[in-house]
């Protein structure tokens, strides 16, 4: 088999920013630069994928084609089609992954990475504590120089990472009016720098209260979208980070610093979720926030890298 540096890779999705980066963390930590497939499926595979099976090139819109990959990263309802297609049509020469719960047998692919709070198991399935991601080591030194002026701030410096409105979860107003005095007392009583981040599913109202308690300052510093996005600066300078419960995806890119990181409960949950939060708990990853923080060790969660081993020794074995 050819060396991994010079692998044909595709990354096929259906074009979710979140599952996509999974696939890129994935693929930057094998060393690769990979060719980004984003598909649509078309009827009936539309709306029966991943169950019906018997995929032809008028499934996906546009058409996957030859010359197929060596490697092939999937993630997403939608792509299990593809992985499937493509290892059918490339004779199994192409190493499929796919990256979370492809909801059919894992034997359709060589490769599936679940997380843990996921049911899927079997011999080629790897579990995962977090997401995959596209933090390292090295993207957070880029960030610490890009971002150099966060330095400024004193410490303790505290990212304060808010999603919102999901499935599982509500964001009321409640909650933002209880984590703002929370907040406020953390920066009162331990003379700490905020560095917050809020997304579309705080919703407009709950925006402009956490905006009006934190102005930027020399101890705050709020996003609110304009200029570069500071968000992997913020998770390179914290020394501490709280982010809601809400996002998956968030939470893993705090863990894969290695800072202590405290989760913000929201009303609601759900068997999933509940259990992701208690595995990350359980392990030493992640605590609850209640208003205080302590700081605490762990080795930093880096999913991609050990996902990308794995790809690698799997590949390897697979070419001698």
């Amino acid at each position: 088999m050819k060396s991994m540096e010079n692998i044909s890779v595709w990354v096929v999705t259906e074009g979710m920013v979140g599952t996509e980066n999974q696939c890129l963390g994935v693929a930057e930590s094998l060393g690769v630069v990979p060719v980004v497939k984003r598909i649509t499926l078309r009827q009936p595979w539309k709306t029966l994928s991943p169950w019906l099976a018997c995929e032809c090139m008028a499934s996906f819109e546009p058409p996957l084609q030859p010359p197929w990959p060596d490697l092939l990263l999937t993630s997403g309802r939608k792509a299990v089609a593809a992985a499937r297609y493509i290892r059918k049509k490339s004779k199994g020469r192409t190493f499929t992954v796919h990256i979370q719960d492809p909801r059919i047998t894992p034997d359709a692919f060589d490769l599936v990475v679940v997380p843990f709070h996921d049911p899927t198991r079997g011999e080629n399935v790897l579990v995962t504590d977090a997401a995959p991601n596209l933090i390292s080591s090295a993207r957070l030194e880029a960030a610490r120089a890009q971002f150099s002026d966060l330095n400024n701030y004193p410490a303790p410096r505290i990212a304060v990472l808010i999603g919102g409105k999901s499935k599982a979860y509500e964001m009321t107003q409640e909650t933002v009016l209880r984590l703002i005095e929370q907040l406020k007392a953390l920066q009162k009583d331990r003379n700490a720098s905020l560095f917050i981040t809020a997304s579309r599913r705080t919703g407009p109202e709950n925006m402009a209260l956490l905006q009006k308690a934190f102005p930027n300052s020399t101890q705050t510093v709020f996003w609110t979208g304009e200029g570069d996005n500071p968000y992997m600066g913020y998770l390179a300078y914290a020394d501490y980070i709280l982010v809601t419960a809400d996002s998956v995806s968030m939470i893993s890119d705090a863990l894969a610093t290695g800072r202590p990181t405290y989760v913000i409960p929201l009303p609601g949950g759900g068997r999933r979720i509940d259990l992701f939060h208690q595995h990350i708990q359980d392990k030493g990853f992640a605590c609850e926030f209640s208003g205080e923080m302590t700081s605490y060790e762990y080795a930093p969660v880096r999913e991609s890298a050990r996902i990308a081993e794995v790809i690698r020794n799997k590949m390897m074995k697979t070419g001698e």
